[in-house]
């Protein structure tokens, strides 16, 4: 009995000690794991939310009919570029300042630029710091804001616009740009294009399988759903029914968060970076139409 009881005590003591050494070789893993998977996170993150470039479309800088270029500088001293574009009709019935997405620079939306002047507004192209002629290198939201706080400045002391006919009109990524300025000083209007709620929405949509607490720590928020309740202005949300970057979801999510009054545009076929080619013409008299009826 003595060595059996002996034994047993022996086999359990063996049993502690292997699974003591597993909880800590799981906690080891563990431990190793979770910075390497943040990092790999933060890593992705950066890759998939800029992509600037410093070349122009085509080759050459050339201004948008009735353009001319125009320097402003940010709060931290970089030096930005824009075209300012002259409504084609005295006086221009607003002043839209457009932001455009994450990828290429001004050089790709002057013909934008040249649709909004044709129908009554002065218009605003320009390049966050990084993108085409701008300086400097975007690294995170914080920058992009405050570029956009500079345009918004621009107009209204360099070109003499009232805040109350500014127009910000952001595209998919300047949608976060466009709603956080919105958010905090007077405008007229605010469009939001293929617009994203937040950083995390796009997170578990690019990678549903991520858990909930893992999509929240990205190191860019850009959290235009939590803003828009502090807007102050009518807010127009467009979107494409078959945008496969952000999905519809999130621009219906946009527009049940914005005060009243506010309208939803969903443009039938309609992609990521093409509303103005599938919606045409109509689609920006519709734009138009919004901002010209506040």
């Amino acid at each position: 009995m003595f060595f059996t009881d002996s034994y047993k005590a022996l086999r359990r003591g063996e049993r502690r000690r292997a699974l003591t050494l597993m909880m800590l070789s799981v906690l080891t893993i563990a431990l190793i794991a979770l910075p390497v998977g943040f990092f790999m996170l933060r890593r992705f993150e950066t890759s998939v939310t800029f992509h600037p470039e410093r070349a122009p479309w085509g080759g050459s800088w050339s201004a948008p009919r009735g353009g001319e270029d125009v320097w402003f500088r940010a709060a931290d001293g970089s030096r930005l570029h824009g075209w300012f574009i002259a409504s084609e009709t005295r006086p221009a019935a607003a002043t839209v300042v457009y932001l455009h997405g994450n990828g290429g620079n001004v050089s790709y939306v002057g013909w934008v630029g040249e649709q909004l002047a044709a129908r009554g507004f002065d218009v605003l192209l320009f390049d966050y710091r990084g993108y085409g002629r701008s300086e400097g290198a975007v690294s995170d939201e914080r920058g992009i804001y405050e570029d956009a706080d500079a345009a918004y400045d621009f107009v209204v002391r360099e070109r003499g616009a009232r805040p109350e006919s500014v127009v910000l009109y952001g595209q998919s990524l300047g949608t976060t740009a466009a709603a956080d300025v919105a958010a905090r000083r007077p405008c007229g209007a605010l469009v939001l294009e293929s617009g994203l709620s937040s950083a995390a929405e796009m997170a578990r949509t690019i990678l549903p399988w991520l858990p909930r607490f893992a999509a929240r720590a990205t190191r860019n928020k850009f959290d235009t759903l939590g803003k828009l309740p502090r807007v102050g202005c009518p807010v127009l949300v467009a979107h494409g029914d078959r945008d496969a970057v952000i999905p519809v979801e999130q621009g219906r999510a946009l527009h049940a968060a914005a005060p009243e009054p506010k309208r939803l545009l969903v443009v039938p076929g309609a992609g990521h970076n093409d509303l103005t080619i599938v919606g045409g013409a109509k689609y920006m008299d519709a734009v138009a139409d919004f901002i010209k009826g506040l």
